[in-house]
């Protein structure tokens, strides 16, 4: 009894102290996404009755939404922009930076600045500072260069947004990637490495069963936060290309935007906001249930 007395009383120690933080988290996160749903459920607009006199719509909105074929083709999009830059372009090319990194090469801490020097750089900066590389035809930078260089250019942006959106997300996305996946390398003993080697494996083989399965729980964590905070982004996509031409880039963020700030539809464009939050969720869950890793 005495045990149990002093069990309650520690949850309720650790309750009170954990209050503060689940103040704000109620506030700015929990709150605004109740409402959301509630505003996906009114005819809730900008301009026009609805704006004076908005109504409650049931699921209206949310039929309206999977009849749009916009809206399948910005889910498209934001399925091939979070696997090329994500899980394919910052997580390669992340974890090649970290394995350099780990075995100190020549202009290490250099090497590791750049790579970290895109996050200093808010979203809407780095559009901006890439359009003037990307946008403008023969006028752009990297145009001018391949032009000085004697090779064909294009019109980036109009010929291959997709790609060069994504390929911006990924330099900006490889710093996060490289110090997780850092973390996660300075975390496999050495003395298992020694050991191998020892019983003759190459380093191959310690990569693929040494290195791979004990990195397990960072290379989950890292996937789970690339994947759900690059389904977010709204800013580089939005100053880059605004979701154009014809909606090749209109990743599922632009979308809503589009529907809630462009059309003056905001109870349409929350439910296009809980879909894109359902959407987070599952992902969340099946990385835990199909990694089963423990974090």
């Amino acid at each position: 009894m005495a045990f149990d007395a002093f069990q309650k009383r520690r949850e309720r120690q650790l309750l009170r102290l954990l209050l503060p933080a689940l103040i704000p988290l109620a506030v700015l996160i929990i709150y605004p996404a109740l409402y959301s749903v509630y505003l996906s459920m009114t005819n809730e607009a900008l301009t026009g009755l609805a704006a004076a006199k908005p109504r409650f719509v049931g699921a209206a909105n949310y039929f309206r939404l999977f009849s749009d074929a916009r809206f399948w083709n910005s889910l498209f999009v934001t399925f091939v922009f979070v696997v090329g830059s994500a899980i394919i372009g910052q997580f390669v090319i992340g974890f090649i930076a970290a394995l350099a990194l780990k075995r100190k090469i020549v202009g290490g801490s250099v090497f590791g600045a750049a790579i970290l020097l895109p996050n200093a750089a808010p979203e809407v900066v780095a559009g901006f500072m890439w359009i003037s590389m990307l946008a403008g035809g023969d006028h752009a930078t990297l145009s001018k260069i391949l032009i000085a260089l004697g090779l064909p250019w294009a019109d980036w942006l109009q010929t291959f947004p997709l790609f060069m959106v994504t390929m911006v997300n990924t330099w900006r996305g490889i710093g996060t990637a490289m110090i997780l996946l850092t973390a996660g390398l300075s975390a496999v003993p050495t003395e298992v490495y020694e050991a191998a080697r020892m019983d003759g494996a190459n380093p191959r083989q310690m990569f693929m069963r040494i290195t791979l399965p004990l990195m397990a729980p960072t290379i989950f964590l890292y996937m789970l936060i690339s994947t759900v905070s690059t389904i977010s982004v709204f800013g580089l996509v939005y100053a880059l290309t605004r979701g154009g031409p014809g909606g090749k880039t209109e990743v599922i963020s632009v979308y809503i935007y589009n529907q809630s700030f462009t059309n003056f539809q905001l109870g349409y464009g929350a439910a296009g906001a809980v879909v894109a939050l359902v959407v987070s969720l599952a992902l969340g869950i099946a990385y835990v249930r199909s990694l089963k890793v423990e974090v």
